[in-house]
């Protein structure tokens, strides 16, 4: 292990590091343009206090404290390694909050997210995460919109100033003075009676239909 490596697991680093990366995206928030298209899809959920499962890509994570603008707290799920506790840091200047993956078996606790989806509150999921294939999508979101019959919401975003880190998920690192766009997809609920056989196709869709609002979102900014 790196010099670099050994000293970014230390709390206090990553804390630091965190506030700087939170500076730096308030910066960037404050000095874009940031549209957000079918803003109803989550409206709604969010009056009626309906819980569902917010599903983008892990690339796609860094402006995405700004499209959530429910009161509500995003407990997003996130790996127990250093770069989940990093981000983990950065989310709790947000309203959001990191919901920690197993780290023996990368799978999370389905007990808590049960747990939270039962009491009416919102879960963030990076269905490519935490640590690929990249904008593929696994069968943990699938199973648990199954199992909690909550629907899943796709969100893509895109910005005209920006470059992406040589990272497995091609990180998306949004300029100051950009213009941003995120669009919302329709809620897809898939049926309890689904089979295990089917899970493959509501995984195919549900990749499609993200991809759909990021391609959205690009032609945005040119509009």
């Amino acid at each position: 292990m790196s010099f670099k490596k050994k000293i970014f697991k230390f709390t206090l680093t990553q804390k630091f590091l965190a506030f700087l990366g939170y500076l730096y995206i308030l910066f960037v928030g404050i000095t874009s343009n940031i549209t957000i298209e079918n803003k109803d899809f989550s409206n709604k959920m969010w009056e009626e206090k309906k819980p569902f499962i917010l599903a983008f890509w892990h690339g796609q994570l860094m402006m995405i404290g700004y499209v959530w603008k429910s009161k509500a707290i995003l407990n997003m799920l996130a790996s127990s390694h250093s770069d989940g506790r990093f981000g983990a840091y950065i989310a709790s200047h947000f309203n959001m909050k990191n919901i920690s993956i197993e780290a023996k078996n990368k799978s999370p606790s389905l007990r808590q997210v049960f747990k939270i989806l039962n009491k009416d509150n919102y879960i963030g999921i990076t269905p490519d995460g935490p640590r690929g294939p990249n904008q593929k999508v696994s069968e943990g979101i699938i199973k648990i919109a199954i199992h909690s019959q909550v629907p899943i919401i796709p969100l893509g975003f895109a910005s005209n100033k920006n470059f992406k880190l040589k990272s497995w998920d091609s990180f998306v690192i949004t300029y100051p003075f950009s213009k941003c766009s995120f669009v919302w997809g329709e809620p897809i609920i898939i049926p309890s009676s689904t089979k295990e056989t089917e899970i493959e196709k509501y995984k195919i869709i549900l990749e499609e239909k993200i991809n759909y609002c990021i391609t959205k979102a690009k032609l945005n900014l040119n509009a």
